[in-house]
């Protein structure tokens, strides 16, 4: 006997269906409208306030190419680039030193981190730039022996402080990035013979770069920022530059937006490139994803006829 479809008095027939003559109206949002309008309204006043002040905008746009603000400038990225490689670099190396089965190597990362994360940035770089109070001179056997405060000038003690500090928080985030590793690649390197340090070279490491390339993004344009700290020890950088004009000719706020200018477009170009970095890394994980997926899926299928 043939199976009969369930029929319901409730089921839609095609007739129910509306017809193209049906008159379409979309869901009204006035809150958009009006959550909208009053964003208008506040940068319209905002705008308006900055087109009517005590503003010179022609000595803005004199001073925006500037020679001494673009040296400035330069010196700006050069501090950011130099902090934030000391940065990334004493973060793995303290990252996997928290993740050591070594005790006291443990506590002495747990103790950088403690130190210079629970201290201001800015106290830190003053402590580097008068460091030769507590050190008179630096002294290697057969290497160097100069008088520290020759050593440490204000470009030194700016990425000693920028990059020290920024250390202590990578720390954090590379041992969380190591952590989020699955545990089973490290033990499948090991089956195969690796090594602990080739296991973290190899395996691990590579992972813990592309999930943690976000905050390392931040990071870049954080210190681009943060390098404005360094005007308070002397050092030459863009905002030092722009306040040593600002003294002789007035214009305060005129340079101080020149700076927010340059700074815009430093952080900008940073952010750009994060995002192609982080779209290429993330298509790599998803074409490894995808394999591993297929790889499975071939492994996991009836055998065919003459396997073993």
């Amino acid at each position: 006997m043939p199976h009969l479809p369930h029929s319901s008095p409730a089921a839609l027939q095609l007739t129910d269906l509306p017809g193209p003559d049906v008159t379409v109206r979309r869901l009204r949002h006035p809150g958009r409208w009006i959550s909208g309008g009053l964003v208008l309204l506040l940068l319209a006043v905002i705008g308006r306030a900055f087109a009517v002040g005590q503003i010179q905008w022609t000595v803005v746009g004199q001073f925006l190419t500037a020679g001494v603000i673009v040296t400035g400038f330069g010196w700006t990225l050069l501090i950011s680039a130099c902090a934030l490689v000391l940065g990334v670099a004493l973060g793995f190396a303290f990252g996997i030193m928290r993740l050591s089965e070594n005790p006291i190597l443990r506590f002495a990362a747990w103790l950088y981190v403690w130190v210079f994360r629970g201290t201001p940035v800015l106290l830190q770089l003053l402590i580097w730039f008068n460091i030769a109070l507590v050190f008179p001179r630096l002294y290697i056997p057969g290497i160097v022996d100069e008088r520290m405060v020759d050593v440490v000038t204000p470009f030194v003690a700016a990425v000693l402080g920028l990059g020290v500090n920024e250390g202590s928080y990578l720390t954090e985030v590379v041992r969380g990035g190591i952590g989020s590793v699955d545990r089973g690649q490290k033990e499948a390197a090991h089956t195969l013979g690796m090594t602990p340090g080739q296991t973290m070279r190899r395996i691990i490491l590579p992972q813990t770069v592309r999930l943690i390339l976000p905050v390392l993004g931040n990071s870049a344009i954080g210190m681009l920022k943060f390098s404005s700290l360094a005007a308070t020890i002397a050092m030459g950088e863009m905002l030092n530059a722009a306040q040593r004009i600002y003294f002789i000719n007035g214009a305060v706020i005129e340079l101080l937006f020149v700076c927010a200018v340059w700074y815009l477009a430093g952080t900008t170009v940073l952010s750009i490139g994060q995002y192609y970095l982080e779209r290429h890394f993330g298509r790599d994980a998803a074409t490894a994803t995808s394999d591993r997926r297929g790889f499975w899926a071939w492994a996991r299928r009836p055998a065919a006829r003459g396997e073993a």
